[in-house]
């Protein structure tokens, strides 16, 4: 079974297993410097978890297609025919679900075209990363528990005492918005916290609450931060 394994690709450029695991492990290595940059960069509003977990994966996939289709242009271009057929017929909203879809696509390929030994070890590895993505959570992010938004009736020189009762409750408070509005006094705020224990949210709105020139507070717990 072994033999069989090592010498499965029944084509007439053989490709040595060592060759080929090093290919796609390096793939997924790359891939994974990428995505770590991406998390680490990243600013805007629109961060996706599935994004980050495709950065990792279409490497190993490419690198896959390039195995298959190494010396037979017949076969490119029926990967371009089957593309093709995906493309138009479905709609997929999610770039991990393409990469699925890319994944099985490249698999039956090199089935179909008699290179068993990547076909094998291709879709082994594609496994294991699409599990080790899953168990680990890879890509996500939490800067923050709460959301809390309120109404400051005092001058904006008084928001001392605001936030020396926020430093209280959190290790981290951001504020994410401060508008003042022309049609009556005072000014909105908006904050996002990390809280030094996240079971106290409730005390933290309490206190809002009853503090002095404070009003319409909502607090709005902010989950894993994977899709936003």
């Amino acid at each position: 079974m072994t033999d069989w394994l090592f010498s499965g690709d029944y084509t007439t450029q053989q490709l040595p297993v060592q060759a080929l695991l090093l290919g796609l492990l390096l793939a997924f290595l790359c891939g994974h410097v990428i995505a770590w940059i991406y998390m680490i960069t990243h600013s805007g509003l629109s961060y996706s978890r599935s994004f980050v977990n495709s950065l990792i994966v279409i490497p190993v996939v490419v690198a896959l297609v390039m195995l298959v289709l190494s010396g037979s242009l017949i076969t490119a271009f029926g990967l371009m025919a089957v593309f093709a057929i995906v493309r138009f017929r479905n709609i997929l909203r999610d770039t991990l679900d393409t990469t699925y879809v890319l994944s099985v696509i490249v698999i039956g390929m090199a089935c179909g075209t008699l290179k068993f030994s990547t076909a094998i070890i291709g879709c082994l590895i594609t496994s294991v990363i699409m599990l080790y993505l899953w168990a680990t959570t890879f890509g996500a992010r939490h800067r923050f528990d709460v959301i809390v938004n309120l109404h400051w009736g005092r001058p904006v020189a008084e928001l001392v005492e605001l936030l020396r009762l926020f430093e209280r409750h959190s290790r981290k408070t951001i504020c994410a918005s401060q508008r003042s509005n022309e049609g009556y006094e005072g000014t909105d705020l908006s904050y996002r916290i990390l809280l030094r224990d996240p079971n106290r949210m409730d005390d933290l709105l309490l206190e809002l609450r009853n503090l002095p020139g404070v009003s319409r507070v909502t607090g709005l717990r902010a989950e894993e931060q994977s899709e936003i």
